[in-house]
């Protein structure tokens, strides 16, 4: 069965290069024998987490509970996060307020920061330290920085050096990811996580 991979796209705007490269990778994916399911904060932005989030049961959360649906349902994680002041948005961390171990527990992701200038790698530093703690997502210890974006694939019929070296590392990566996703489902399939005994990481 081919793994169905969550792209989620985390900028806040509305018509995003992080959404932008969000559909790139979508496709590369899809070439590449997986199922992509594309999720755009700047189209649809999640409710802030509320205290009320851990009643039961609970009203209002509906919006979280279809994309709780769809995380459950994917075998791995592509994070597209932009870098806004040096920082994960709001919308990302908001994101991974929500997310618990029952949807992203012992799923690979890969991370994918973009910068409309020479940034990116801060965002890829703050996820990998302060994103996976209790949800236990896992990392692959691969990452993309796509710098200087407004420029980066735009004529596929003439690429420039940039294009075909990040699209090089895009397939190499996302092809992992694939792999990744795939052997993920036997340690899944194990039961050994005791998420009742050991709810929080440390």
């Amino acid at each position: 069965m081919k793994p169905t991979i969550f792209i989620l796209c985390g900028s806040h705007r509305v018509r995003s290069q992080s959404a932008r490269m969000g559909r790139h990778i979508a496709a590369l994916l899809e070439a590449a024998g997986a199922v992509p399911d594309l999720f755009d904060l700047g189209k649809t932005p999640l409710p802030l987490w509320r205290e009320d989030f851990w009643d039961s049961p609970r009203s209002g959360w509906e919006d979280w509970d279809a994309v709780a649906a769809r995380l459950r349902a994917a075998d791995g994680l592509v994070i597209v996060c932009p870098e806004y002041h040096g920082m994960v948005p709001a919308g990302v961390k908001n994101f991974f307020l929500l997310a618990s171990a029952r949807e992203l527990a012992d799923k690979p992701a890969l991370i994918v920061t973009v910068s409309a200038a020479t940034g990116g790698a801060y965002p890829n530093a703050e996820l990998r330290m302060a994103s996976a703690k209790n949800n236990r997502l896992c990392y692959m210890p691969d990452a993309v920085i796509l710098r200087d974006v407004e420029k980066l694939f735009l004529d596929s019929d003439n690429p420039t050096e940039a294009d075909r070296y990040l699209e090089g590392r895009l397939r190499h990566d996302l092809e992992l990811l694939k792999l990744y996703a795939e052997a993920f489902r036997q340690i899944r399939a194990a039961g050994a996580r005791d998420l009742e005994a050991y709810p929080f990481g440390m």
